[in-house]
């Protein structure tokens, strides 16, 4: 009997980044996940600051349930400030959090984590345009590549994407990126 994928989850609305979306989906699905796009509506078609890729979202966040992933990724770019008002994207990643699942926000993607009131005590990093949004949430923000704090793993941006996939792999366990 063949045993089903991890799933993971990832928190989109347009305007994303677009790398940030698209390197580490693909590193998910070719380490064997079920990569599954939340966003605000299900059904929804977004595209990036770039324009160059567009996603589907197959949930929204108000019919997603936290305990059926074993992460949740947030991209950066603009899609973290139309996410991180709306009360089921913070209800849900409140969720996650609160069952230990690791998530891994990359560039504005931490804004979500202060939005649900996830940084008081935390250690990340982020866009460094963000930092002191990170500090009055109660977060410690620092300037490195990848930074692990619990379940909360953050990055600055595309530049430091390969080490935000890897310790995202590492942290949910499957095969090496």
């Amino acid at each position: 009997m063949k045993q089903s994928a991890k799933k993971v989850a990832f928190l989109l609305a347009e305007g994303y980044e677009d790398s940030e979306m698209k390197n580490p989906y693909d590193a998910m699905i070719e380490n064997g996940t079920d990569a599954v796009i939340i966003g605000l509506k299900a059904g929804e078609e977004l595209k990036g600051k770039k324009g160059t890729i567009s996603y589907t979202t197959h949930l929204a966040a108000s019919e997603a349930n936290a305990a059926d992933y074993e992460a949740v990724i947030i991209p950066g770019g603009s899609s973290p400030e139309k996410l991180r008002g709306d009360k089921a994207v913070q209800d849900f990643v409140k969720q996650a959090n609160s069952r230990g699942i690791p998530i891994a926000a990359i560039c504005h993607g931490p804004q979500v984590l202060a939005s649900a009131g996830l940084l008081q005590g935390k250690t990340l990093t982020g866009y460094s345009g963000i930092q002191g949004e990170i500090e009055q949430a109660g977060g410690k923000f620092v300037d490195k590549e990848v930074v692990v704090d619990g379940n909360l793993i953050t990055s600055r941006g595309p530049k430091d994407e390969p080490a935000f996939i890897q310790e995202t792999i590492d942290k949910i366990g499957v095969t090496a990126y």
